[in-house]
């Protein structure tokens, strides 16, 4: 992901606009691709471990959790970050009672990839109740009739001649120390690493958030006892209960929907289906500098996220902070297929980062890139990581390895990225990067979709082998977005296939920054999104970013969908991407055509299954506009329903005002004409039966 200042080389029209739109359709269109609405993930704005990911207890493993880590060996091949034993490590922890705390490089660590431990004392001779707590990842909710488990593994480094066994009580409370749940976990003293595991369940729901994670003990029980404890981990119930799974509202909010389709999940009733958004594909690994990293030894390494969380030694994300990739390519992949999604995913293919500073919005490539004579085992490294997500379980040792982790069946993989935002190393992609790649790639696994990565919106570089598949990013303000939604009408139909793998209205039309999507951004990426609609023929995925900030602490903005620990917050984006994918539809019906820059945009669709018709109607405009479509057939129901999103100029969704412009739905008479006043700023769907 790379914010850039895009010019397109685009032929102004100039007209003057009335105040009614005459729209006809007939039954000519072409196919509405499965995958033309989707998300795209990057871990940014505190995505994931502990986030969308829900693991609540921060650096888990003891890596420090905020600062950046120069490596000693920038030759390192694969990310080996080395986590320095600070006090920074501790972020969020802190000693309960008269007990002493600290990060140590253990003597004997649990596993090569976790050195780390939290070194427990308590001096001889200590009474009461000691221990230590976790102040969460800005907060822990707490909700009545959630069942918490956790799990950590202890060891006593230099164990007393006698055993000493007790019992730890895990409980999650108040910064004041009342507990609301809790439970007791049996220990024994042992040199060797020993695992804990434990659940509870609470009782009452608390407004506030700013409670702990306690681990505590009766001091007469461990003192003169020294204690090590790492990969010390908690989670609520995770969407279908998967283990290292996702936040349930976070998902939920995500959902596909499909018809017949409930979530039974523990915050919605059985048998409630959930009106969520419907998207059919989902980016994994693919955002600038995410997959790249800073240098190849700090790109992201899709064998350092599989297997055992123990065996998993977590990475120095390049947006600041740690990522202990306790979400990695497996639970991505698992989350993909819960949600009836498939991926598309990227392999890094040898661009080197340099220079990026943390919640900036500009960013500096020396586009440098790795060698070709060196580049072999990075695409050894691509293709184990494509056999991973589809090799046979029995013959193929990463395929072995996914079964091993309880998934023996391939999962769903047609499109394959290779690189990402490849333009900033564009020599280097163009002489070798790319046929190197797509050559050993193709060859390996002649049935997938290989794309390639570009600048703006229909202008690529020639590459051989030539692509067929491309993928575009547009940052910019609303003015582009109006203007830019013939783009994809004006490209020639030449068998080239179009992913606008990001987009999203960044500023508003002075050049300042947002903080969350607002109305006219949103509608006027929503009018830009008709040329998706329209152009499905050559269009098939597109994917708005970024997905989620976490308003406490975040790297970019504004973002689909914002949370804190026990809320979500849908922006006005969100309801645009929403109405899109909800009334998708699978044929795209040719009508009347408007002009680049129009204030009213539109595009019509069918459901072929449900005989409904799909009449998107866009008012960019700051005043009303009536558009008057002729059916080519009869209704066979004068009863139309609509959905419309609209509000005032500027409005936000923001955490002090989170529904200050949702959907809502309305009533009208369908007939061979059907006349309709767009409201300003509004994205109309009118749902009419054939």
């Amino acid at each position: 992901m790379l914010r850039t200042a895009l010019t397109l080389a685009l032929t102004a029209t100039v007209a003057v606009y009335g105040a009614t739109f005459d729209v006809t359709f007939g039954t000519a269109g072409h196919n509405v691709p499965s995958t033309l609405y989707g998300l795209m993930f990057e871990d940014i704005n505190h995505k994931a471990d502990g986030r969308e990911f829900f693991d609540r207890v921060v650096t888990v493993a003891f890596m420090p959790n905020s600062f950046k880590i120069v490596h000693s060996n920038k030759s390192l091949p694969v990310n080996a970050t080395i986590f320095p034993c600070t006090s920074a490590a501790l972020n969020s922890w802190a000693a309960l009672g008269r007990a002493t705390i600290s990060v140590v490089k253990s003597s004997s660590p649990v596993s090569t990839a976790l050195p780390n431990a939290l070194s427990f004392s308590v001096a001889s001779g200590t009474t009461g109740t000691v221990g230590f707590t976790n102040a969460g990842f800005f907060g822990f909710p707490v909700t009545a009739g959630f069942i918490y488990t956790g799990s950590f593994f202890y060891r006593t480094p230099s164990p007393p001649a006698r055993e000493v066994s007790g019992t730890f009580t895990a409980d999650l409370r108040s910064t004041s120390g009342t507990v609301f749940t809790s439970t007791t976990v049996p220990f024994t003293t042992s040199s060797t690493w020993q695992l804990a595991t434990f659940s509870f369940t609470a009782s009452s729901t608390q407004t506030s958030v700013e409670n702990l994670f306690a681990l505590s003990v009766n001091a007469t029980t461990v003192a003169g006892l020294t204690m090590e404890f790492t990969l010390i981990s908690l989670f609520p119930p995770t969407f279908n209960n998967r283990a290292n799974g996702f936040r349930l509202d976070l998902s939920e909010v995500n959902v596909s929907q499909r018809q017949n389709i409930t979530l039974l999940s523990s915050d919605s009733p059985e048998g409630t289906a959930s009106p969520f958004i419907k998207l059919n594909v989902a980016v994994i690994n693919k955002s600038l500098p995410d997959l790249e990293g800073e240098t190849p030894a700090e790109r992201w390494a899709w064998e350092n996220t599989v297997g055992d969380l123990v065996d998993r030694p977590g990475r120095l994300g390049t947006w600041g902070y740690v990522n202990t990739d306790g979400l990695g390519l497996f639970e991505y992949l698992q989350w993909i297929e819960d949600m009836d999604m498939q991926p598309i995913m990227a392999v890094y293919a040898g661009a080197i980062l340099s220079s990026i500073p943390y919640r900036a919005r500009r960013f500096s490539l020396d586009g440098e890139s790795v060698a070709e004579d060196d580049l072999q085992p990075y695409i050894t490294e691509a293709i184990n990581q494509i056999n991973f997500v589809i090799g046979d379980a029995t013959t193929n040792p990463q395929g072995q390895m996914r079964a091993a982790m309880g998934h023996p069946d391939p999962f769903t993989l047609n499109y394959i990225e290779i690189g990402n935002e490849d333009f900033f190393s564009p020599a280097t992609y163009t002489d070798y990067r790319w046929a190197d790649f797509f050559n050993a790639l193709h060859a390996e696994f002649p049935q997938l979709h290989y794309i390639a990565t570009s600048a703006t919106s229909g202008f690529v570089p020639t590459l051989t082998p030539a692509p067929t598949f491309w993928d575009l990013h547009i940052y910019s303000n609303p003015n582009f977005f109006i203007n830019g939604a013939f783009n994809f009408d004006i490209l020639p139909r030449n068998g080239l296939q179009f992913f606008q793998g990001e987009y999203a209205c960044m500023t508003n039309n002075a050049g300042t920054d947002l903080s969350f999507p607002f109305i006219d951004g949103s509608i006027a990426e929503a009018a830009y999104m008709t040329g998706f609609d329209r152009n499905s023929d050559i269009v098939f995925a597109a994917s708005y970013a970024p997905l989620l900030q976490h308003i406490s602490n975040f790297q970019w903005s504004p973002d689909l969908i914002s949370f804190s620990p026990n809320t979500v917050i849908p922006s006005t984006s969100y309801y645009v991407q929403k109405l899109f994918s909800l009334f998708k539809g699978d044929f795209y019906l040719t009508s009347t055509t408007n002009t680049a820059s129009s204030p009213v945009q539109w595009s019509v669709t069918r459901d072929t299954a449900s005989n409904q018709y799909f009449l998107k109607v866009v008012n960019t405009a700051t005043s009303a506009n009536t558009v008057v479509f002729t059916l080519s057939f009869t209704p066979g129901s004068t009863a139309g329903t609509g959905t419309i999103l609209t509000a005032p100029s500027g409005t936000m969704n923001t955490p002090t005002n989170p529904n200050a412009a949702v959907p809502s739905n309305f009533s009208f008479t369908a007939g061979k004409t059907i006349t309709y006043n767009a409201p300003a700023l509004s994205l109309s769907v009118l749902t009419v039966v054939g």
